[in-house]
């Protein structure tokens, strides 16, 4: 048997247990994904300095920001789009990472992420943190989006190492055994798929591309259309949600929330193009 088919199990999610807590690697790559967005920003505070007017002590500020941001709006958002009756039933659950059980208190962590949600709340608090500190916005995630998406890989290794999010059964030649798989099946390593397209590709695609001035005030638009567009294939390898299944014929929740992404975007380009389009004929009229 092929050695990496048993990969999954050869590995521990958890750094040290003391009774029920854990300190897990998924938390560390947490730690690695903000530290690599940081530093790869602050690589272009220092080479590119004239493409934004941003300040370290700024971006040290915004790390605050984006850090809430992500943690707060991925947690509602999976409540929200993926297990909304039983958080309604377990009102408590949504922010406690413990429960109580024959007396005794079970630490669990704060179990499930929407990474839809955590785009939204990132881009509020980027709104937010650019009106207070009077910086442009479009400028502003020009700059910053380029290292977004290798900070993103760090977080699927995360949920690779967790067992987690496992893809569908098949006899692929990448599919694995996954410890949390009830029916012990092969599996896609789906984790590694969105690791490397949506992460390391889309990361290198963005990073050269940066320096582009025809792409000014178009970088969150591409990301936010390629990450919807990788993410919507991978979601066909992808194991559903079990609390959720297929949501619209052959159509998980993940992509559907992809297609509105991807939607939008083509939308917005549409329109600014349509009223790029009406000023120069009002010029010319």
């Amino acid at each position: 048997m092929e050695w990496w088919r048993q990969l999954p199990f050869a590995i521990n999610p958890n750094i040290l247990s003391i009774g029920s807590f854990h300190i897990r690697y998924y938390g560390l790559m947490y730690i690695f994904a903000f530290a690599s967005f940081f530093f790869l920003t602050l690589y272009r505070l220092k080479t590119e300095k004239k493409k934004c007017s941003l300040t370290r002590e700024q971006l040290e500020s915004f790390m605050m920001y984006v850090i809430a941001g992500i943690m707060a709006g991925g947690r509602l958002g999976y409540v929200l789009f993926y297990d909304l009756k039983y958080y309604l039933a377990n009102p408590a659950k949504i922010i406690l990472p413990f429960y109580f059980s024959e007396g005794k208190l079970i630490y669990t962590g704060l179990s499930g992420m929407s990474y839809h949600g955590g785009l939204i709340g990132t881009v509020i608090v980027t709104i937010l943190f650019c009106r207070i500190k009077k910086i442009n916005f479009t400028d502003f995630t020009d700059f910053i989006i380029p290292a977004i998406p290798l900070a993103y890989t760090f977080g699927r290794i995360g949920n690779f190492i967790n067992g987690e999010l496992y893809g569908r059964i098949t006899s692929f030649g990448l599919g694995m055994y996954f410890p949390l798989d009830p029916e012990k099946k092969l599996r896609h390593p789906s984790q590694l798929y969105e690791a490397f397209f949506e992460g390391i590709l889309l990361f290198l695609i963005l990073w050269l591309l940066r320096k582009k001035l025809s792409l000014r005030h178009s970088f969150l638009g591409l990301y936010i259309f390629f990450y919807g567009f990788f993410r919507f294939f991978i979601e066909f390898v992808r194991e559903p949600d079990s609390q959720l299944g297929f949501i619209l014929g052959p159509f998980t929740m993940g992509q559907i929330l992809c297609f509105i992404m991807m939607l939008a975007e083509i939308s917005l380009i549409a329109y600014n193009k349509l009223k790029l389009g009406n000023a120069a004929a009002n010029k010319t009229a």
